[in-house]
């Protein structure tokens, strides 16, 4: 079982070559720039898996991802990463990634990670895709009801309330009323004001 690890951090790359190769089936190449990825995927015998890490030098994230996964007819291509989003997993494994591996994993799931999605199977960790992202909460926000907000961010936008109504699907009457109302909750005085201080709050 070949496998080629890219990624930027030395002792990470060298942590994960020790371990895979303990298991005593598995032959590892490893590489610290996306270029470096590339070029092995290129030159190299096929490799049964790729582990590249969405982070580092050259990557440029999923794009980094999709251009992997079209050389030399396609091989077997996984994320690892230790900051990305659940999102970015999702979009990974649609764009046809042989997996998602968080850095976070213990080392002999790890390992497994590995040998299974070498051998054909896709591989994302239930804990990590089904976990609640916790949402901040903004005072503002809290304030206001989901219609009010639509309303905000479009006088955010600087739009007139007949741009507002045909953007939300509703008559302009409503759209003066709601904006009547949440000139009241946020203490402004106009629709300048309003956007100000909508943005002032960090909610667009």
């Amino acid at each position: 079982m070949r496998v080629l690890i890219a990624d930027d951090h030395d002792l990470l790359r060298d942590t994960l070559v020790m371990f895979l190769e303990g298991e005593g089936r598995m032959e590892t190449a490893s590489v610290g720039t996306f270029q470096d990825a590339c070029a092995r995927i290129e030159g190299d015998a096929p490799y049964d898996l790729i582990l590249l890490d969405y982070n580092m030098p050259g990557m440029n994230g999923l794009e980094g991802l999709r251009h992997a996964l079209s050389l030399k007819d396609g091989q077997r291509v996984a994320l690892i990463s230790g900051e990305a989003t659940r999102q970015i997993a999702e979009d990974a494994l649609e764009a046809g990634a042989a997996g998602f591996v968080p850095k976070s994993l213990p080392a002999k799931s790890l390992v497994n990670a590995v040998k299974f999605m070498a051998m054909g199977e896709q591989y994302a960790p239930i804990d990590f895709m089904t976990a609640v992202e916790e949402e901040s909460t903004n005072a503002l926000a809290e304030k206001l009801t989901p219609r009010e907000l639509q309303v905000l961010k479009g006088l955010t936008e600087g739009k007139s309330n007949k741009e507002i109504a045909r953007d939300l699907d509703i008559t302009e009457p409503t759209i003066k009323l709601h904006v009547k109302t949440l000139y009241r909750k946020v203490g402004a005085a106009n629709r300048t004001q309003a956007a100000l201080i909508a943005r002032e709050a960090g909610l667009f």
